[in-house]
């Protein structure tokens, strides 16, 4: 089920630059009823927090939602149901990747330490409290606009892929593409210019050279008018911004607590 676009609002400041545009929920729940009010809950939640394009996609059982082959920001997931039933399911999602943030919902308060072994974001307990369902909301979507921060999205051709910040050793720019060197030796590349790329990415992404990007956390040092990265390679310095360099690489260090 799809609801209209809501007008982006002032009282969720997390969301109200737009940083997450569209959050895709996943209910599942094998009672009807129980669907229809978690979504119910959704639907007021995001009224009132006036957020952007959302949608929601309810599943009757586990099995359901695992052959879908959908890729959700959170699902709400109820623990008794036939085989596989909710921790079951969420063990499969994990098994294969998936990263949703997971709620599970229920009657068994019990469970809630299995919850810890599928990394669950949250446990809420049957009957909802609204109260409860609007603190979990307010986590949950400050998770999902911090984790939308540590990625970038490129648009290649007509489709579009998700990189996340710490794939990236570098950046360069070669003629009207950038490429984007990435950890597992991947390169990828799009067009664009290296300018529009620098205003997306955080302060890890320092630009040491007009046609390069460097990721700091890789960098180990620099010398000659050549950054030295961790994999072995080396990427061109400005002389003029060797300096800066370095402040750089001091700060990053700090705030990653070295």
């Amino acid at each position: 089920m799809r609801f209209p676009r809501l007008r982006r609002g002032k009282r969720n400041n997390d969301l109200k630059n737009g940083v997450v545009n569209m959050i895709t929920f996943a209910v599942c729940d094998d009672e009807p009823p129980m669907a229809q009010e978690l979504a119910g809950h959704l639907a007021d939640y995001m009224k009132e927090n006036a957020v952007v394009d959302y949608s929601v996609s309810s599943f009757s059982h586990g099995r359901a939602l695992l052959e879908s082959g959908g890729s959700f920001d959170a699902i709400f997931l109820d623990v008794q149901m036939e085989q596989p039933d909710g921790m079951e399911t969420a063990r499969l999602l994990r098994q294969r990747g998936d990263r949703s943030l997971l709620v599970f919902v229920t009657v068994l308060k019990e469970c809630v330490f299995d919850s810890f072994q599928v990394e669950a974001f949250d446990y809420l307990l049957k009957p909802l409290d609204g109260a409860r369902f609007r603190q979990t909301m307010d986590r949950l979507l400050h998770a999902l606009t911090r984790r939308a921060a540590e990625n970038i999205v490129i648009q290649r051709g007509t489709g579009c892929e998700v990189v996340p910040l710490s794939d990236l050793v570098y950046c360069e720019v070669l003629g009207r593409k950038v490429y984007l060197h990435k950890t597992d030796g991947a390169v990828t590349g799009y067009y664009g210019r290296l300018e529009d790329l620098e205003r997306r990415v955080d302060g890890r992404l320092f630009k040491c050279h007009r046609s390069y990007l460097v990721n700091l956390d890789y960098v180990r040092g620099c010398q000659a008018g050549q950054v030295l990265l961790s994999q072995g390679e080396r990427i061109p310095a400005s002389r003029l911004r060797e300096r800066e360099l370095t402040q750089a690489l001091l700060r990053r260090l700090r705030e990653r607590g070295i």
